[in-house]
């Protein structure tokens, strides 16, 4: 049993991990504890209460005794609006609350892209274009190029978790750039798992959302590699460990 814990921030998506749990398809066990996210807005100074050390702390001891082998944030704009640095700082602290090994899904996004060889990718983001545009800034400085980015001035994190199949389908055909290895959707309020396999289908290319390369970050952090086709190409990539 490969135990993983998750602090997600107030509900919108966070019953993609349940689902994601059950494509992975093995005896791995996610556990998420919520935070309190504090005011729902995607907004910088919202963001920055959203990510602070005292609102992670909350949910650490949770996550302790539940067994996890591995934590990691599970927001990405409330880790990318730190700046790299800032970022970097947040997972130390939480990975000294919590005893274990930690990280955030900003950085997810940057080892999953580098996972499947992205070098250039594009952006579909939920946010105002100002927070999508550090989301990108992100990226170039960790190391991945950005072909395009698209903003969809979403101020709530409720709001994107309303968003059905055909609306996540549209950000990302209308984000996609042809010189993009990979189309990003960065909000882990959108539902995305039980979508993975028709996005790339529809856009011919890897998609990586935010919830899914968050598990996958966990995994990672474990030195485990699960084959789970349904999950998308990240999930399909060598070495495939499978219980």
């Amino acid at each position: 049993m490969t135990a993983l814990g998750f602090l997600y921030p107030g509900h919108s998506a966070e019953d993609d991990y349940p689902r994601i749990e059950q494509l992975l398809g093995s005896d791995i066990r996610l556990t998420v504890v919520h935070t309190d996210m504090g005011e729902d807005a995607h907004r910088v100074d919202a963001l920055l209460e959203t990510g602070s050390a005292h609102r992670l702390a909350a949910g650490v001891e949770e996550l302790r005794l539940s067994g996890a082998e591995a934590v990691v944030w599970a927001c990405t704009s409330g880790s990318f609006v730190f700046g790299v640095q800032g970022a970097h700082e947040q997972v130390r602290g939480l990975a000294r609350a919590a005893g274990l090994p930690a990280s955030s899904t900003s950085f997810a996004f940057t080892h999953a892209a580098r996972e499947l060889g992205a070098r250039r990718v594009a952006i579909g983001a939920t946010y105002p274009d100002d927070v999508a545009a550090l989301f990108a800034g992100f990226l170039k400085e960790t190391g991945t190029e950005v072909a395009a980015v698209r903003g969809s001035g979403v101020v709530t994190a409720a709001e994107a978790a309303g968003w059905d199949y055909g609306e996540v389908l549209t950000l990302a055909r209308e984000a996609d750039h042809p010189d993009a290895d990979a189309i990003l959707l960065p909000d882990t309020a959108l539902h995305t798992a039980s979508h993975l396999t028709a996005l790339e289908k529809e856009l011919a290319k890897p998609v990586l959302t935010a919830n899914q390369v968050t598990v996958w970050e966990a995994l990672r952090l474990t030195g485990r590699r699960v084959n789970a086709p349904a999950l998308g190409t990240l999930f399909t990539r060598e070495p495939i460990v499978q219980a």
